[in-house]
C-alpha cells in the first residue's frame, strides 16, 4: 500500500498540542518532521538507538514493549491512530529503553527533536501543554503499576473491557479488541491463555458473549461486581 502525501501542518493544527500555534510556528515544526510510511511488523526503535524525536500516528497501529531476557515480549502500550508516543525522551537525553513496531500498515509523523526543543524554548504556552501531556502520560503509568500490582488477572481484564464504557450504563454495549489476543493480553501482563480462560469464564456466567475480536459486554453493571 502507498502512502498519500500529508500536509505536515494541516495534520498538526488537528492535534490539541500544536493547535494553537501560529502558522509561523506550525511550519518551524514541520520543516523537523518527518513522514514514516511503515508496513505492518516494522521496528521503528530498537532499545539503545538514540531518540530522534517524538511519534505521531496518522494512521495504523503500533506497540511500545520491552525484551525481557527469557526472550518474552512485554508490551507497555498500544498506541492507535490520532495518538503519539516517546515524548518524555526527548528531554532525557537518553536512547530508547525499548522498541517501537507497527502492528498494522501504518503512516506517523516523526518530530524532529530539535524543531520541538525551539518550539518549546520560544512559546511558553505551548512548554506548558507539552507538560501537561508528559503529566497525563505519568498519571497513565501509575494506574497501570496500580493496577498490575494490586489486581488480579482477572481483574484486569474486567477492567479493560469496561474502559471506554460509562460507570452508569447498564445496557448491553459491543466493543472490539484493537488487536490481536496475545497483544492485548500481553498489555495487561497475563497470558493468552490465562486471557482467553478469563473470557471463557465472563462467557460462561453470561456476563459477555464473544464473536472473534468483537465482545458484547451483556450488563456492565454486573461484569462490574464480577466475581459476584
Amino acid at each position: 500500500m502507498t502512502a498519500s502525501p500529508v500536509k505536515v501542518q494541516d495534520f498538526l493544527q488537528r492535534l490539541p498540542l500544536f493547535r494553537e500555534l501560529s502558522a509561523k510556528e506550525l511550519d518551524s515544526v514541520a520543516s523537523g518532521t518527518k513522514q514514516v510510511h511503515a508496513p505492518a511488523g516494522t521496528v521503528l526503535f530498537r532499545r539503545g538507538e538514540p531518540c530522534l524525536g517524538f511519534y505521531l500516528v496518522i494512521y495504523g497501529q503500533v506497540k511500545v514493549a520491552f525484551n525481557e531476557s527469557d526472550g518474552a515480549e512485554k508490551i507497555i502500550e498500544i498506541v492507535d491512530a490520532d495518538q503519539s508516543f516517546g515524548e518524555s525522551l526527548i528531554f532525557l537525553e537518553e536512547p530508547h529503553i525499548g522498541f517501537g513496531e507497527t502492528l498494522s500498515d501504518s503512516l506517523l509523523l516523526l518530530i524532529g527533536k530539535k524543531a520541538l526543543l525551539r518550539t518549546i524554548d520560544r512559546n511558553p504556552h505551548f512548554a506548558r501543554r507539552m507538560l501537561a501531556r508528559l503529566a497525563q502520560r505519568l498519571r497513565s503509568m501509575i494506574t497501570d503499576i496500580e493496577t498490575y500490582t494490586l489486581k488480579s488477572g482477572a481483574q484486569r481484564v474486567v477492567a479493560y473491557l469496561l474502559r471506554d464504557i460509562p460507570a452508569d450504563t447498564h445496557s448491553s454495549r459491543e466493543i472490539r479488541l484493537p488487536t490481536a489476543k496475545t497483544v492485548v493480553a500481553s498489555r495487561l501482563s497475563i497470558t493468552r491463555e490465562h486471557f482467553s480462560r478469563v473470557l471463557h469464564q465472563l462467557a460462561q456466567a453470561g456476563l459477555i458473549h464473544v464473536r472473534g475480536r468483537t465482545i458484547c459486554v451483556m450488563d456492565p453493571g454486573r461484569l462490574r461486581l464480577w466475581p459476584e
